[in-house]
């Protein structure tokens, strides 16, 4: 051992020097595996091991490797590992299918970054105890947790057996079904030994070379894991995009599921459903997290077009926008595109489209920038046309919402919105769209909002309502419909004047608003002291028992004192005559919309109305729900 140290110490020695010559701090740790012969990483420790300008003494080198060797022994004494969980979207349903598990060593210290304490784990001999150890913490916290669906773990090591994973699955009453192991590079040995005890088995890093394809094919693995290189902009890369196509059918063929991660944008997530992808995590989803959600993020939900909400239901999509251009083939010279933009004076750009999927796109203006330039248009009229596409220009499927696709064009660069962008169907080129005309179209709709909003509240007014319960309808999805009115309200107005009457109402379609799921719920103001609010969330009788408790505290603070305390005020009838009012209450009516039944607005508004007159019977602020079930007409 004691010849190993010093060659170890030289290595650091040696290794620490030159990355404080480069000043960036990074070190290589060798590690076992048939000798010190390997490297790996151990990401930047310039907080731990601070390298001077000139030579660093080897006494440094022992400290700091003691170091590492007390910080490890320290988190296998105590056990100092935490789990975190990062939730897997199924694509297709919206729902969580998993959780991504991870075991992190204290964050006050270099070993928290978990391939850092797996390679000093190794380096020291520890590797197996340490995954032990971790597979046990993850396990523990999953089941406290009650978290729902997978449960992916990692396997660091080579393939041995590192404890009894089995055994600490039933331990914690967790069925070994419900776990997949994440493997690198699995033996069809492996896959089957792990499936003998139940587990589902994972390939992950799939794309990034080809013998992760290989052994993913051969071991005939349940899942595997897209790298994230294949992810990362993969709504801008028609070539990222083929490429998935490719291993989404090679999954179908061999009868597996695929995840693709490090998602890190709405657009991304989007076009990953759009290629048959079927569950993805990442950063726009959620992160990692000790206490995750049991439910998918709303803004993934949106993402997928599961939500319901006005955006996915009634709003005009790119189909809108899309205009037909001819496309170009990628051997079309550079002179025959030029004599294209030449014959249509109008033209702004045209895709480049190969068997049908979008390769990239040419700008007009910089085209005839290049040609315009001394002897380009000699040196490049013969070449295809691809030595002069712009290769990543921004793809869209046609059922986009225009509002998506307008924030995707903000937040995107400038080009796209003078470029235009593709506008595609299943993947397949459909047609154009341009900036132009998404702005026109943006208008138009803030320019109806506008026209048929309440002015009062700024909520959506009847048309906008009528609307939207017919889109609906029209989809097919079950909802509730609720009326909701003041009671007690003319009086009220009466004695303490309209200005006060209009804060009520007011505070009203706050509380309504508040209430609701922004993106799968809907709330109107059809008038006056009347709303209605459209739910699919389930939740939504205790959304709307919410509603009513804090209006009941909130409307206190627009009476006097003196009336809120003896619960009313006295106010003159038409005849002249005193009579005690109730302080203002709120009554909702309620009626579950299953669909088929209803086939249009005014039914379903008379369904809510009666509902609402019978929430009104009941004194102070009420909540009738209609149990009936209404027959098919």
């Amino acid at each position: 051992m004691g010849g190993e140290m010093e060659g170890l110490e030289s290595y650091l020695r040696e290794t620490l020097e030159d990355a404080a010559h480069r000043g960036d701090g990074g070190v290589f740790l060798p590690v076992r595996d048939g000798g010190w012969g390997r490297k790996r990483p151990l990401a930047r420790l310039g907080e731990c091991i601070q390298a001077p300008s000139d030579a660093v003494s080897p006494a440094l080198f022992r400290e700091r490797y003691a170091l590492f060797g007390a910080q490890l022994r320290e988190v296998m004494d105590y056990r100092l590992l935490s789990a975190l969980y990062q939730p897997i979207v199924d694509l297709g349903s919206g729902d969580i299918h998993g959780y991504a598990a991870t075991a992190h060593a204290p964050a006050n210290g270099p070993l928290h970054v978990p391939r850092n304490l797996h390679a000093v784990a190794e380096l020291f001999g520890f590797q197996f105890e340490l995954e032990c150890m971790g597979w046990q913490v993850q396990v523990e916290n999953f089941v406290r947790l009650n978290l729902g669906g997978k449960l992916y773990l990692r396997v660091m090591g080579d393939g041995r057996e590192s404890c009894d994973l089995a055994a600490v699955a039933a331990a914690n009453g967790l069925d070994a079904s419900r776990v997949v192991l994440e493997l690198s590079s699995p033996a069809s040995s492996q896959v089957e030994r792990y499936r003998a005890k139940g587990f589902r088995v994972g390939v992950s890093g799939l794309g990034g070379r080809l013998e992760k394809a290989d052994s993913w094919l051969e071991s005939r693995a349940d899942v595997g894991i897209i790298d994230r290189h294949f992810v990362e902009g993969v709504h801008r890369d028609p070539l990222k995009q083929q490429y998935l196509r490719e291993i989404r059918a090679l999954a179908a063929e061999a009868g597996c599921q695929i995840i693709a991660e490090g998602v890190e944008s709405q657009a991304c997530l989007t076009v990953l459903k759009e290629l048959g992808v079927d569950f993805a995590l990442g950063p726009f989803i959620a992160r990692p997290s000790a206490a995750p959600s049991p439910v998918a993020p709303a803004e993934a939900v949106k993402a997928l077009g599961r939500g319901g909400g006005m955006a996915e239901i009634s709003a005009p999509t790119a189909e809108r926008l899309m205009v037909e251009v001819a496309p170009v083939a990628p051997d079309m010279s550079m002179e025959a595109v030029y004599g294209i933009f030449a014959a249509s004076p109008h033209l702004a750009a045209v895709p480049v489209v190969r068997d049908g999927i979008p390769i990239g796109l040419i700008n007009r203006y910089a085209l005839i920038d290049r040609y315009a330039r001394p002897y380009h248009r000699d040196l490049y009229g013969k070449r295809h046309c691809t030595h002069f596409m712009d290769a990543s220009p921004l793809v869209v499927d046609k059922g986009i919402s225009v509002e998506e696709l307008s924030s995707l064009v903000v937040e995107a660069e400038q080009r796209y919105l003078s470029d235009g962008f593709i506008i595609t169907d299943q993947g397949r080129y459909a047609g154009m769209g341009t900036g132009h005309a998404l702005m026109r179209e943006i208008t138009q709709l803030r320019i109806r909002a506008a026209r048929y909003a309440n002015p009062l509240t700024g909520l959506p007014g009847n048309v906008p309502i009528n609307e939207h319960i017919d889109a609906l309808l029209r989809a097919g999805v079950a909802f509730c419909a609720c009326y909701a009115d003041l009671n007690h309200f003319k009086p009220f107005n009466d004695v303490y004047g309209y200005n006060r009457g209009d804060d009520v109402i007011q505070l009203t379609g706050r509380l309504l608003v508040q209430s609701a799921d922004p993106e799968r719920d809907f709330v109107g103001h059809v008038g006056g002291d009347d709303f209605v609010a459209l739910f699919q969330s389930a939740d939504w009788e205790r959304r709307c028992r919410g509603v009513l408790a804090g209006f009941e505290e909130e409307v206190k603070r627009f009476f006097n004192a003196e009336d809120v305390e003896r619960g009313g005020y006295i106010a003159e009838d038409r005849r002249g005559q005193k009579i005690f009012h109730p302080l203002a209450s709120l009554a909702i009516g309620a009626v579950r919309i299953e669909p088929g039944v209803f086939h249009s607005h005014r039914e379903v508004a008379a369904a809510a109305a009666e509902a609402k007159k019978q929430a009104k019977r009941t004194p102070g602020n009420s909540l009738f729900v209609e149990r009936r079930s209404y027959g098919a007409t």
